[in-house]
């Protein structure tokens, strides 16, 4: 086996474990955490009311392990008021990547790699109108990625309402570490309407829809799947590459409610339903409270919940080669379920030492995630018979994962 053709074989996969890891810091930071670009990530809970965001500067350090995967890199915001009603801010965020998960253990070797990314957002208010325009590019050896987005929010009703207006379209470049000639395109755009609403002085509700659609080369160009074959008249596995259709559309819609104690902490739930043509549905909740101190601490917990069923075309072991039209063992379209228990910790300060600093916050956060899958099977088992029992193919353990993820970050309002 080629070790440079299968060094990425993991990468859609990888990628939505980075989502993964982006929404868990977008969970925990929510608003701060602009240099994780919510925005082009379309799967938050959006809405801000129609004034400017306020000039600062955030710094985080993140680190991501599990299921043979650790993740790490730095991230950097920079935000300034240009003129009374504009506001501009810019980004720079870094993956490095090593990887030894499962499935590179069972089709390939562990590999190390690096992802970059820039932005640029303006954001432009208007009376009670606040127009916001953005881009972002990102890159790592065989994946180039280029998003711009607009969005508008509007308050109504004395200032009670507010509904937002988003679209975003980005243009992805695959390439295969192997295949000089090899090269893919894909087209994605996102619609998100969104709307939020003070219901008390104690409590907000906010509602928010996204339409996503993808078109282009879907899959991973390194992925292969598994299907039974017979030699000698046993049953053994054979590999080929993955076939994905060539066209996605998944709807989103999610509701996030927040209520004010007495005693100034507060409480809050998330719920959010996922579908897609592909056939998967995905349901997901979360439950946090949030309670400072008098010393200028604030503790949050949270705990949520996620679960999906399968894409059409997947299966753990297909029957023959080209038993149907796509086909894929991608772990991310099995069915499964995932748990993350986290905490955070943030103090806020004021400064006399520094006069163009008005106050700033440090914070530290740990979410704890388990992930099990209900029909992707522990293929690595057979890979070494002197770490263990065998097993007959396709009967395997079913898989499972346990990942920490780790974020120190500092933000100064000046």
């Amino acid at each position: 086996m080629v070790r440079g053709a299968v060094v990425a074989v993991t990468r859609l996969s990888e990628n939505k474990k980075r989502l993964a890891v982006i929404n868990i810091l977008r969970q925990t930071l929510g608003a701060k955490r602009h240099f994780v670009l919510i925005a082009l990530l379309l799967a938050c809970l959006p809405l801000t009311a129609a004034i400017l965001p306020e000039d600062r500067f955030d710094a985080l350090y993140h680190y991501y392990s599990g299921g043979g995967v650790d993740i790490s890199g730095p991230s950097l915001l920079f935000r300034k008021q240009v003129a009374a009603p504009v506001s501009m801010s810019t980004h720079y965020y870094v993956d490095t990547i090593s990887s030894a998960s499962i499935d590179v253990v069972t089709q390939a070797s562990p590999y190390n790699e690096e992802r970059t990314e820039y932005g640029l957002n303006v954001d432009y208010l208007n009376g009670k109108s606040l127009l916001s325009m953005g881009y972002t590019t990102s890159s790592e050896n065989d994946y180039v990625a280029d998003t711009v987005n607009i969005g508008i929010s509007q308050d109504f009703f004395g200032d009670l309402t507010n509904i937002s207006l988003g679209f975003a379209r980005g243009s992805d470049t695959v390439t295969r570490s192997t295949d000089n000639v090899f090269e893919e395109q894909i087209e994605r755009r996102n619609y998100r309407l969104g709307l939020s609403q003070i219901l008390s002085k104690n409590m907000t509700v906010t509602l928010a829809f996204d339409l996503t659609s993808d078109e282009g080369f879907l899959n991973n160009p390194y992925r292969r799947y598994r299907y039974a074959t017979t030699v000698n008249n046993a049953l053994t596995e054979s590999w080929d590459y993955e076939r994905y259709p060539g066209t996605r559309t998944s709807t989103a819609l999610g509701m996030r409610g927040l209520y004010y104690l007495p005693y100034r902490a507060a409480i809050g739930l998330e719920v959010r339903q996922f579908s897609d043509t592909w056939g998967i549905n995905a349901q997901n909740w979360q439950l946090f409270y949030r309670h400072p101190t008098a010393m200028g601490w604030l503790f949050e917990v949270r705990y949520r919940q996620y679960s999906q069923n399968r894409a059409s075309f997947y299966s753990d072991l297909f029957n023959a080669q080209d038993a149907q039209n796509f086909m894929a063992r991608d772990k991310e379209l099995s069915t499964y379920s995932s748990q993350t228990l986290g905490i955070t910790a943030s103090y806020g300060f004021n400064t006399g030492a520094i006069s163009w600093i008005e106050r700033g916050s440090v914070n530290l956060s740990w979410d704890y995630m388990r992930f099990d899958y209900a029909n992707f099977r522990n293929a690595s088992v057979n890979r070494d018979p002197a770490k263990g029992p065998t097993y007959d193919v396709g009967k395997e353990p079913f898989y499972g994962f346990s990942a920490n993820i780790i974020q120190l970050y500092l933000s100064v309002w000046y």
